[in-house]
């Protein structure tokens, strides 16, 4: 029996599997102040209702927000950076690009540490990691002093060039540790050995920000588990969608800040292969955000850096940058316990801030007064005190109805109805322009893609992000309301190793690279092996580009090691990879290679295959219904209400409806069509496919 649980910013979600690969699972508030509670609380109620004990788990996989809510609350320790005499100021100046060129008024988000508690080294390496100026014992041991005076929890440290010689990183660490040997110590050369200053050293800084936290809170859960019976191995989930020990995830905490959502893209992902569906647009909603990614030939889309805590909606640039490996989404402030308003011109605006689990929407009843994305869907009949299937919570329709008028009815001159219709479009309108611009941004077109929403929020809207986005095909799977903590456990062991490298064509290092390959596979290889001992698959990637170009794109790498035609084998990938990108090569420009990649990931079977049909055995009658809201006709329609346990395969639901289970509810309009598959997950679509 295996655990998987899943911290959100509004509800910990446990889900156990069976000996016999069955699921059971149970949603209950996030306990903020000790995270471990919840979940601890989440687990003794799922065993108690197997008749299990803690002791027969053989595994618990543990994903969470913890990391990233620190970076954005900036709630870390206390932390100080180190770096090289003359780039104090690189996380303060970043790159100088601005992510609204014209806006002469434009503010450039905070530095994690402000210039106060950033100090310097003599000390400089080449880009070829030569030193050019050596490195200052005395001076090292002068900001020793200061760090130790300052009272710092945590240390960062991010030399020049350190990506290509550690030596000097190292030899600062082993100085600060044998005067604070209590102090958490994070290097760039280690957290991100990557070339391009600022997003190395805001990566280092974030990493040694969050681990006195982390380090923490994963040996108190670690305890209170064992405490409590627990005898089986706890492993976390990181960003790039694999599992890594907890020893490994206290030494670079980074690694976790995306660590829930990649659990979603994982499970949709196996949804993808286990449908046939080679292009499927992931749709995970929760209570606090909305997360959105591509999935092509059964595989997230990732990428070897991201950004946290964006100020500028959808603005590239106007976030945290932070450069590890992470399956590639975009992530908003839209989650049913989302906080609408009403700004200064007289719009609606939905978040970023939410409700959380404390207070949590009016409608919860538990003190909270200021109007969700949840309050609206109790408006607007999606959502109803009977069949609202959270544990301990007692819908209350009229705390939702005064919240919204008050906040928004009462400013805008509309009852509580329309204003939740305003609210309820403009979240939909957020998110259906977040996959249009995540589409764009990764250069695709959606047409034909399918639609997999889970998360406890995600049903709900999925239907009407079908019609504005003009696709044909949405699947809400089984256990889809706990998804993210069911993908931690279809993950597989794995870590990827990412090392900046020069060289190019005209002068190929095949020593340089062979060592490089030899020493990542390694890297990895050993990380996994905290974990498993189970076979291994090796990815190998390379990061290329032509001379005098600023970026670079990713070539798979077929061969383990290179011989002399290397450089003709790798210009040939290039060119083809580019062609694919850009639609064509340049002739007579000299190719780069600048960071390699090894990933390491333990073997994962492939899931069965189920045959999807729209095929039906006649609609599903139902005595039950209720008033609710339809998008269609734009008025109130009586809708069928049944619950999804009692279809059977080939039974078929048509809008307007809602199909209500214990931790979501999916909602159709008048023109969707639902039809219960084999697997028990639902096919929706639309009559006609008219885009809306």
């Amino acid at each position: 029996m295996r655990i998987g649980a899943d911290v959100g910013g509004t509800f910990t979600d446990v889900v156990l599997e069976g000996t016999d690969g069955s699921f059971t699972s149970t949603k209950v508030l996030t306990t903020h102040e000790a995270p471990e509670i919840g979940i601890l609380n989440g687990i003794e109620q799922i065993m108690t209702e197997a008749g299990a004990a803690m002791a027969d788990l053989v595994q618990i996989i543990h994903g969470t927000t913890l990391a990233t809510n620190a970076l954005i609350e900036r709630r870390g320790a206390n932390t100080a950076l180190v770096t090289t005499k003359g780039f104090r100021d690189v996380i303060e100046t970043r790159t100088e690009g601005r992510y609204e060129q014209y806006d002469l008024n434009i503010v450039l988000p905070k530095p994690l540490i402000p210039r106060k508690d950033r100090f310097v080294v003599s000390e400089r390496l080449s880009a070829s990691g030569d030193e050019l100026i050596p490195f200052d014992e005395d001076g090292a041991a002068a900001v020793i002093e200061e760090i130790a005076d300052g009272g710092y929890q945590s240390v960062a440290v991010g030399f020049l060039h350190s990506y290509r010689n550690p030596l000097n990183e190292r030899r600062f660490r082993e100085l600060l540790l044998a005067a604070l040997p209590d102090v958490s110590v994070s290097i760039s050369s280690e957290v991100s050995p990557q070339m391009r200053e600022y997003e190395r050293f805001n990566t280092v800084a974030a990493n040694a920000y969050v681990q006195p936290l982390m380090a923490s809170y994963l040996m108190r859960l670690q305890s209170e588990l064992t405490e409590r019976g627990a005898s089986c191995p706890l492993y976390m989930i990181h960003s790039g969608g694999g599992l890594m020990s907890v020893e490994s995830a206290a030494d670079f905490p980074v690694r976790l800040v995306e660590s829930g959502p990649a659990g979603g893209a994982i499970f949709a992902a196996d949804l993808a292969a286990r449908y046939g569906r080679d292009r499927v647009l992931s749709f995970d909603m929760g209570g606090t955000t909305a997360k959105i990614s591509l999935i092509e030939d059964f595989n997230p889309a990732t990428a070897k850096t991201f950004e946290v805590d964006r100020s500028a909606r959808f603005k590239k640039g106007s976030g945290m940058p932070i450069s590890i490996p992470v399956i590639e989404m975009i992530e908003i402030g839209a989650g049913g316990g989302s906080i609408a308003s009403v700004d200064s011109l007289g719009q609606i605006r939905i978040g970023p801030h939410s409700a959380g689990s404390e207070p949590g929407p009016a409608a919860y009843d538990l003190g909270g007064t200021e109007p969700t994305v949840t309050d609206a869907n109790v408006q607007l009949g999606r959502l109803h005190p009977e069949t609202f299937g959270a544990t301990g919570i007692d819908l209350s329709p009229a705390k939702a109805a005064q919240a919204i008028t008050n906040a928004v009815g009462d400013t805008l001159g509309m009852d509580a109805a329309t204003a939740a219709i305003g609210i309820s479009e403009v979240v939909d309108e957020n998110m259906t322009n977040a996959a249009r611009v995540h589409a764009v941004e990764n250069g695709k077109n959606l047409a034909g893609f399918t639609m997999i929403a889970f998360g406890g929020g995600a049903p709900l809207h999925a239907s009407r992000l079908l019609d504005k986005l003009g696709l044909d095909e949405l699947i809400v799977p089984p256990g889809a309301g706990v998804g993210s903590a069911i993908g931690f456990l279809r993950a597989p062991f794995s870590y990827e190793a990412v090392r900046s490298f020069y060289t190019n064509t005209d002068a190929f290092d095949v020593a340089g690279a062979n060592t490089m390959l030899a020493e990542l596979t390694a890297e990895a290889e050993s990380f996994v092996r905290r974990g498993t001992d189970a076979p291994t698959v090796v990815e190998r990637q390379v990061s290329m580009r032509y001379a005098g170009q600023g970026w670079e794109i990713p070539v798979t790498l077929e061969a383990s090691e290179f011989d002399d035609q290397a450089a003709e084998l790798l210009a040939a990938s290039f060119t083809k990879a580019y062609e694919e990108f850009f639609g064509r090569a340049i002739d007579d420009l000299r190719i780069e290679t600048v960071s390699w990649a090894v990933k390491v990931s333990s073997v994962v079977e492939p899931p069965e295959r189920v045959l999807l049909s729209s095929d039906t055995e006649g609609i599903v009658a139902s005595s039950a219904s209720r008033p609710m809201y339809d998008p269609v006709t734009d008025d109130l329609k009586e809708s069928t209400v049944i619950y999804r346990d009692s279809m059977t395969a080939g039974a078929a639901i048509a809008g307007p409806a809602v199909i209500v289970e214990d931790q979501t509810t999916t909602v159709l309009a008048s023109h969707h069509l639902c039809v219960m598959q084999p697997d028990g997950s639902l096919l929706v679509t639309r009559e006609g496919a008219v885009r809306l």
